[in-house]
């Protein structure tokens, strides 16, 4: 283990790891055309990004008039399912460092994800990238009530890293996003954010409260995040 200042790695997947809004995107039109229902990218991201799959059918559903009950939106949600695994099989992008930014952190302590992802869509994410034997857990859309910015998915994220490493050390864990939401959902669990800028723009992440900001996942090293800790630490 190397010394960070941060011991311990809580990982968002969609759009921080994965490029996959537009697999996302296709296989919610190809369930909603069925009910008359049309999407277009600029409302996907500008209404829907940062949802899960409950949390988007059911405003998709509310914005168009229609009845969001509990049943209509679990068969929604299984009904996308494999729409974007043979999707995404054989065509999932990935970000340039993101398998790097996994190996190390790594190297530091225990990593969990934590993701509004289904779990087989994580899942099938790290085999792409080779890194799944390195995630000691995952905390997926299954295993919340409320997805981000409810802090719920990264309180669970704490206490899976507290079942692998020292309660302390999950405590300090520093939290990786690309949203807005994301970041929210990280402070409010007590947690630093680093951001990558590949969902929003730089001043936006910023201004969400994210310790560092960087463009690629590969300046987000250990040298960067200690530099940014220690700035955090001199802070009035």
């Amino acid at each position: 283990m190397t010394d960070s200042p941060f011991p311990a790695t809580l990982l968002d997947y969609n759009g921080l790891l994965v490029d996959d809004e537009h697999v996302h995107l296709e296989a919610f039109r190809a369930v909603l055309a069925p009910l008359g229902i049309s999407l277009t990218e600029a409302t996907y991201w500008d209404r829907y990004l940062g949802y899960d799959d409950a949390g988007a059918f059911a405003a998709i559903l509310g914005d168009h008039g229609r009845e969001a009950d509990e049943g209509e939106v679990a068969r929604l949600v299984e009904a996308k399912r494999p729409e974007y695994l043979a999707r995404a099989r054989g065509a999932l992008r990935t970000f340039p460092g993101a398998a790097a930014l996994v190996r190390r952190r790594a190297t530091a302590g225990p990593i969990v994800v934590v993701s509004g992802a289904l779990r087989d869509e994580i899942e099938l994410g790290l085999a792409t990238l080779g890194v799944r034997e390195l995630v000691a857990g995952i905390v997926a859309a299954e295993d919340t009530r409320r997805c981000k910015p409810d802090p719920e998915g990264y309180l669970l994220g704490v206490e899976a890293l507290a079942r692998v490493t020292a309660r302390a050390a999950a405590e300090r864990a520093l939290a990786f996003e690309d949203s807005l939401a994301g970041i929210a959902a990280a402070r409010a669990a007590g947690l630093a954010c680093a951001a990558v800028t590949h969902s929003y723009p730089r001043a936006s992440l910023e201004s969400a409260g994210a310790l560092l900001v960087a463009d690629h996942l590969d300046t987000l090293d250990e040298a960067a995040l200690a530099r940014a800790a220690a700035e955090a630490r001199a802070r009035p």
